[in-house]
């Protein structure tokens, strides 16, 4: 099927389910998920995943996460992830990564593919999480600011044990302990790299926003010069070069995207024109790229997974059930209240693109087999679709009405 045709038809698909769930008062990217498994290979066929909607899909991603960061406060996230915030979200990690290496130990699994399904568990996709709270009118909230720095911190450790996995299996030749040290520092050095640039780009612009006119002029001049548009440009190429960067240090394009993002304020481009930023940006992905996106995850559906039920009920009870826990445990670290503990737990569940990349990753790599493979998109899909579901029959999902 050519490409616009297939995007016309997910898009049209995903919109009229999406409506269908927020009727049923559920958030849309439920009804969108279902779309792409309807269209996808395990239903209709009509609609395979290819290279081109990968394209489109990872260019959603971005301007989800960019929405997000627009939305938030640095100062709120940082400090969410200080002190006994990093204790509560590293227990989202740890807790999961922990239960999925026991579930790998009790099949039977080799050091490797035990180690990757606990990984794969202990992800919280950062998209997800953002779209989910945003359905909910949440990314203001104390849930959210525990839900996001904890989806960082998680993709960030769930990349960097990935890089050193696949760092160790290109060196096949390399054995012992000294190649995994040199890894560790190589790939953590990386990060802090990338931790100092954002650091130094903050106190630039905390700097600058002091000097009021001079941004206020400066912003004039490109609208007098490239016309109102200029502004939506240089704010896209200010948190592509943040994305770029993140991906060249060896982490994904999301994390830097979404501290790029975060970056920008209204201090940088005034309350007008920040907010007619926000609203362009909230359009593509409300209207368009969102919905194409959580279509494309349906898309990754197979049947294939089902060939081993015992696996897949026992992964699926496990990253539920490890993720609700170390979530509800972090929240009441963070002296959360036991309904918005429970519902920061519920909300971690949501793993979607995220450990669907790393998981096809590992299989590209012959790291996991075809059934672990697709029992991990089962994982993902899942978890994805009935967060919003779970969350909105908690007190705390009905106190507000889901949005589009």
């Amino acid at each position: 099927m050519p490409l616009l045709t297939s995007i016309l038809l997910l898009l049209i698909t995903a919109r009229l389910l999406g409506e269908l769930m927020i009727r049923l008062k559920q958030p849309a990217l439920v009804g969108e998920i279902f779309a792409g498994i309807l269209l996808g290979p395990a239903i209709l066929n009509w609609i395979e995943p290819n290279k081109a909607l990968e394209a489109i899909s990872e260019l959603s991603v971005f301007l989800i996460v960019v929405a997000a960061g627009l939305e938030m406060e640095m100062g709120e996230v940082v400090k969410s992830i200080r002190g006994k915030g990093f204790i509560a979200a590293m227990l989202g990690f740890l807790i999961p990564l922990g239960g999925g290496i026991a579930l790998g130990t009790a099949f039977g699994f080799d050091a490797i593919r035990t180690f990757f399904l606990g990984l794969c568990m202990s992800i919280t996709a950062l998209p997800v999480t953002v779209q989910i709270l945003s359905s909910f009118n949440l990314l203001q909230s104390k849930i959210a600011n525990f839900s996001v720095a904890t989806s960082i911190l998680n993709d960030i450790l769930c990349l960097l044990c990935l890089g050193i996995i696949l760092d160790q299996s290109e060196v096949t030749s390399a054995k012992g302990l000294l190649p995994l040290i040199v890894s560790v520092i190589k790939t953590s050095f990386k990060l802090s790299l990338f931790a100092i640039l954002i650091f130094i780009t903050n106190r630039l612009i905390q700097w600058g926003t002091h000097k009021t006119k001079q941004i206020e002029r400066l912003i004039e001049k490109l609208e007098d010069l490239f016309g109102r548009e200029a502004i939506f440009s240089v704010a896209i190429i200010f948190v592509l070069f943040f994305g770029s960067m993140s991906e060249t240090l060896g982490s994904h394009f999301i994390i830097g995207a979404f501290f790029g993002a975060l970056l920008l304020s209204r201090d940088v481009f005034g309350t007008s024109v920040f907010s007619e930023l926000q609203n362009t940006v909230l359009s593509l992905t409300s209207g368009f790229l969102g919905p194409v996106f959580f279509a494309y995850i349906g898309l990754s559906f197979s049947i294939h997974a089902f060939s081993n039920p015992t696996l897949v009920m026992g992964v699926l009870a496990v990253s539920i059930v490890t993720k609700l826990l170390g979530g509800y445990l972090g929240g009441k670290i963070l002296k959360m209240s036991h309904l918005e503990a429970l519902g920061a737990g519920i909300i971690l569940n949501g793993r979607g693109i995220i450990e669907l990349v790393v998981a096809n990753i590992a299989y590209q790599r012959k790291l996991i087999d075809q059934d672990l493979f697709s029992t991990l998109i089962i994982m993902g899909i899942v978890t994805t679709v009935i967060t919003p579901m779970l969350f909105a029959k908690t007190k705390l999902g009905s106190i507000v009405r889901p949005r589009v």
